[in-house]
């Protein structure tokens, strides 16, 4: 794949959101075909990371909760954002702690994702944690999870089937069935 020159031209930008979590800019550009325009970007200030949990058996574990965002119930890997202070890694091991109840003794990097690259600058970071022990959960005060434990073909089924629909859920769950020849 070869690397092309950025055809766009930023005039100015400025901030016009911003809240803990995100903060969204404003662009004055000279779009690829040399028209002015806008361009709005959302940048998040944690790190987007999600954990496909995979025991001995060939099992997996889901989280599922309303997202308000969605207007609609998600079913999803374990996934949520890690604060600068933190690596990816350490992350991932808290948000599979916290969310799932789960310990992983190995953490294994699967992908990287750019979660909705017209609108975002957010990558996500997909690993895949096994030699598992089951704990208590952590949840945050904004979340109300529900979690199961399922095979791993079945997660495959459900994002096949337009059941699970989250970018980090489905990118993971093909990649890592890709690898398992499933």
């Amino acid at each position: 794949m070869s690397e092309e020159k950025n055809p766009w031209k930023t005039l100015s930008g400025k901030l016009v959101y911003e809240n803990p979590w995100i903060k969204v800019d404003e662009f004055q550009v000279i779009n690829p075909s040399g028209n002015p325009g806008i361009y709005g970007k959302v940048s998040f200030k944690g790190l987007a990371v999600g954990i496909i949990p995979i025991d001995e058996q060939g099992n997996t574990w889901l989280v599922g909760q309303y997202r308000y965002t969605l207007n609609e119930y998600s079913w999803e890997i374990p996934m949520g954002a890690v604060p600068t202070s933190e690596t990816y890694e350490e992350g991932a091991l808290r948000e599979l702690r916290e969310e799932t109840g789960l310990t992983a003794q190995k953490l294994e990097f699967l992908c990287k994702i750019h979660t909705s690259n017209s609108v975002t600058d957010e990558v996500g970071m997909v690993y895949v944690a096994r030699e598992l022990s089951e704990g208590e959960t952590e949840f945050d005060d904004t979340e109300d999870i529900q979690v199961k434990k399922i095979p791993f073909k079945e997660a495959l089924e459900l994002v096949m089937d337009g059941r699970i629909t989250d970018s980090l859920s489905v990118g993971g769950i093909l990649k890592l069935a890709r690898l398992l020849n499933i």
